[in-house]
């Protein structure tokens, strides 16, 4: 069993890191920032194709470029990780309770090392445990070179794993990444934001 982090286990809120990246002068987030996929810096960062710091380098410049005072990395990273909202606990549960079931669990991702190093590992935290020990393993696009519904991220993960994809479910909240895992061979659902189709509302069908 296959778990997107944001949008499924976390919650996000695209917007509000939009408006605190043009508070600190880089007005053009609205156009790079998308709620599944990235573009320009941003996307070169979610693919691992540069590093932190020298993304932190490049969002500066181009807010100097803007004619805005230039802000530090901490502030910079804020703004980012204004995208992930929260982790409610009881999805942390609910994924707990499927592992004592029996299932294998894993988390595909389309992230970046600032945000997975910071917020995300910390509202894994939330229940006193970390993230490592609800999945057997972890995709990342930023490790991989590759963002969903790209095949080869899909692929990793299936050879590394050694999972069949006929026998794999994948949940995500993208329609381009469910689209993509089933072209790939995989069983897939979209979930959605409300207790009818969110992630505890299936997790609470698997038995």
């Amino acid at each position: 069993m296959v778990f997107d982090l944001g949008g499924v286990i976390i919650d996000l809120d695209r917007d509000e890191s939009v408006r605190r990246l043009q508070a600190i002068g880089l007005t053009q987030a609205d156009a790079l920032l998308d709620p599944y996929k990235q573009s320009g810096v941003f996307l070169d960062l979610e693919t691992g194709r540069i590093t932190a710091p020298l993304f932190l380098d490049r969002v500066r410049t181009m807010i100097a470029e803007n004619g805005h005072a230039v802000p530090s990395d901490l502030e910079i990273q804020d703004a980012f990780n204004g995208f992930l909202v929260g982790l409610p606990v009881e999805r942390l549960r609910a994924l707990e309770a499927l592992r004592k079931r029996g299932y294998r669990l894993f988390a595909i991702s389309n992230t970046n090392p600032l945000m997975f190093h910071s917020r995300i590992e910390s509202n894994f935290r939330a229940d006193g445990k970390t993230i490592r020990d609800y999945f057997d393993g972890i995709v990342t696009s930023f490790e991989e070179g590759a963002c969903k519904p790209d095949p080869l991220i899909f692929n990793r993960l299936m050879n590394r794993y050694a999972l069949r994809p006929d026998e794999t479910l994948l949940f995500d909240d993208s329609p381009a990444n469910v689209e993509g895992a089933r072209r790939r061979g995989l069983n897939a659902v979209r979930v959605g934001y409300t207790p009818q189709d969110d992630m505890l509302h299936y997790a609470s069908l698997l038995k």
